[in-house]
């Protein structure tokens, strides 16, 4: 079998696999942010595959309860920090992880890691960090989310404009509506803000 063909059954056990796992709504937008993932790769020259497998397992976790997650959490040593013991809905992205390498076989670090990431981001994001992170956002099921169209056009312009446009409006939004804001949002929108001040050499309000 070759290596084309392995991929290929891989990512349909993979389809199969979440259809079981997930309610049809989160099914359905599951298979948006592979296929956009997958777009995104194409457009920016990245491994299709590795975005097909991150973006199918981004919220394979999204159906456990929070009290099933915190305990996966303490049973393998995965910390918990002061936003999520708050809102435990956002351990879906570490414990999906984590199930994607016990429970789905995926050990290759790169998708483990954009998987992880999906929700925060991190400062000096991967590129497959960026497509999964933008793809969940963009992907053709969203209907709520600011500015959208304008989003998914920059997507296939500028990953880093594009990333930066949603942590800008994400923050916005979860100020707002006075929701606790992960850490991790904040440092990744600090560390891409000077990026965007130095690239553009002025101030980014």
């Amino acid at each position: 079998m070759n290596k084309d063909t392995k991929q290929t059954q891989e990512i349909m056990t993979l389809r199969k696999a979440m259809a079981k796992a997930l309610e049809e709504k989160r099914y359905e937008h599951t298979l948006g942010v592979a296929y956009t993932a997958a777009s995104l790769a194409m457009c920016y020259g990245q491994d299709v595959y590795q975005a097909q497998v991150a973006g199918l397992l981004h919220d394979c976790a999204k159906n456990y309860t929070n009290e099933k997650r915190i305990s996966i959490c303490k049973k393998n040593g995965i910390p918990i920090n002061a936003a999520e013991q708050k809102n435990p809905f956002l351990l879906h992205a570490k414990v999906g992880s984590f199930l994607a390498r016990e429970k789905y076989g995926v050990n290759d670090k790169a998708i483990l890691d954009a998987i992880t990431y999906h929700t925060t981001g991190r400062p000096n994001m991967s590129t497959l960090d960026k497509i999964i992170y933008i793809a969940d956002y963009i992907e053709p099921g969203r209907r709520q989310a600011p500015g959208l169209p304008e989003v998914r056009q920059l997507a296939f312009i500028s990953l880093d404009d594009c990333l930066f446009r949603i942590l800008k409006d994400t923050l916005d939004y979860l100020h707002a509506s006075k929701m606790e804001i992960d850490m991790s949002t904040q440092q990744t929108y600090d560390y891409y803000k000077a990026l965007q001040c130095e690239q553009k050499g002025g101030e980014i309000l």
